[in-house]
């Protein structure tokens, strides 16, 4: 038995599901077969399973990896990168090398794709939906969503998976017919997996990589210094807070009974009451100290400098994570351009492209449309509009193309993707 007949037997025993394909005509055709978050926190401890794809590696990532991700500096640093993704505006275009239109239906097309995007499905708009794949491509290089086919009027249904319950098959060799993925649902004996072809789910992997199928979130990165933050920052706080003794008082030739006398009219009489209080001895009283009492028991320089590595992590400035040290007004824009270049644009042209061979290509067989990202091409609206203007005079472009580049709605003369 081939290797391909070897896998299709073993997802007919164990999930009782043909990876061959699905009936058009079955009653749940269209509707989502992933649950969005099958097993909760504990997804990314999905075990191995011994049964399903062959080969099937589990996502290695550790116990405290979304928690990590909802400390206040990991999650400053992922909506810098989300947010600013998710707000872009963006637009379904015809490809460079699409052609002529023979069969005159491209323009409806892009139209019912458009609106598809922006009603991926029942419950999400497109941002609420991009959020959640960024959110995982982030924290564990494992955006995912599965991509169903629709109607005329929502040609295709996009819906967010938990990436952490998804394993891949690592000898999948392109056979579309065969499965390339499989969600653990946490359930037992058929449903304990669920088979998905490869177009049938996104898998978004940030940082790939030849030795291993999975991707390496930007949390995954930054997991060592992070967890290294979040203790200097427990000890600072426990020191602020004088829950780290700092000072001792030495009594020299003194015996148990007079400490004891000491101790008990110390805090009766003194702690707390904010009066000074006398003493009197034949030898003065030393204080030893533990630490210099200063800002520098803080450790603020160690907790800088972990910021700073967080902030390398994500391919941020330190200024986008709270430090505020060596920025001024004339880096501060330098800064936020070097932001948007190495942390902003590399994914989400990652994210357009999966969209745009994962749903419009592959599921879609769609070829001559793809998905872009309309504030990618320049983040100056006055540069934007003189090269529009420039190019509309030399009549490289016409009016509806400029009209579509901006976004607008088509003139009625005139369609934004066909002359």
């Amino acid at each position: 038995m081939s290797f391909g007949a070897s896998v299709k037997e073993i997802w007919k025993r164990v999930a009782g599901v043909e990876a061959s394909g699905i009936d058009p005509s079955a009653e749940n055709f269209g509707e989502r077969k992933t649950t969005v978050t099958p097993l909760g926190m504990n997804s990314i401890f999905a075990p191995f399973r011994t049964t399903g794809i062959q080969n099937a590696l589990p996502k290695p990532t550790a116990a405290n990896l979304r928690r990590f991700a909802e400390t206040p500096v990991a999650r400053r640093a992922i909506n810098c990168i989300k947010d600013r993704i998710a707000c872009m505006d963006w637009r379904i275009e015809v490809r460079q090398s699409a052609g002529e239109d023979l069969v005159g239906d491209r323009g409806k097309r892009a139209e019912a794709l458009t609106r598809a995007f922006e009603m991926p499905n029942e419950s999400d708009s497109f941002r609420t939906m991009i959020e959640q794949v960024i959110e995982d491509t982030l924290v564990g290089g494992f955006g995912a969503a599965e991509i169903d086919t629709g109607d005329s009027d929502l040609p295709v249904r996009i819906y967010p998976v938990d990436g952490a319950s998804i394993q891949v098959n690592g000898n999948w060799k392109g056979n579309p017919s065969e499965p390339r993925y499989a969600q653990v649902t946490g359930k037992l004996g058929k449903e304990a997996l669920l088979p998905l072809r490869d177009d049938e789910l996104m898998y978004v992997r940030l940082n790939s990589r030849s030795h291993t199928p999975f991707g390496l979130g930007k949390v995954e990165v930054a997991f060592e210094s992070i967890s290294h933050f979040l203790q200097a920052h427990r000890y600072a706080a426990r020191l602020a807070s004088n829950s780290v003794v700092q000072y001792a008082l030495w009594l020299n030739e003194r015996t148990p009974e007079q400490h004891e006398r000491l101790i008990r009219w110390w805090q009766d009489e003194v702690e707390g009451s904010g009066r000074v209080p006398v003493l009197s001895s034949e030898q003065k009283p030393e204080v030893l100290k533990f630490a210099a009492g200063t800002d520098a028991d803080l450790r603020l320089e160690w907790q800088q400098f972990l910021l700073t590595m967080i902030a390398n992590a994500f391919d941020l400035p330190a200024m986008m994570v709270g430090v505020s040290q060596n920025v001024n007004r004339s880096t501060a824009g330098e800064l936020a351009d070097e932001a948007f270049q190495n942390a902003i644009v590399p994914l989400a042209k990652l994210i357009a492209d999966h969209l745009t061979r994962d749903v419009i290509v592959k599921r879609l067989g769609w070829s001559d449309l793809r998905f872009v990202w309309s504030d990618l091409e320049s983040r100056d609206e006055a540069v934007e509009m003189e090269i529009q203007t420039k190019l509309l005079a030399a009549g490289v472009l016409s009016v509806a193309e400029v009209r579509a580049l901006r976004g607008l709605a088509p003139a009625e003369l005139a369609s934004p993707l066909v002359e």
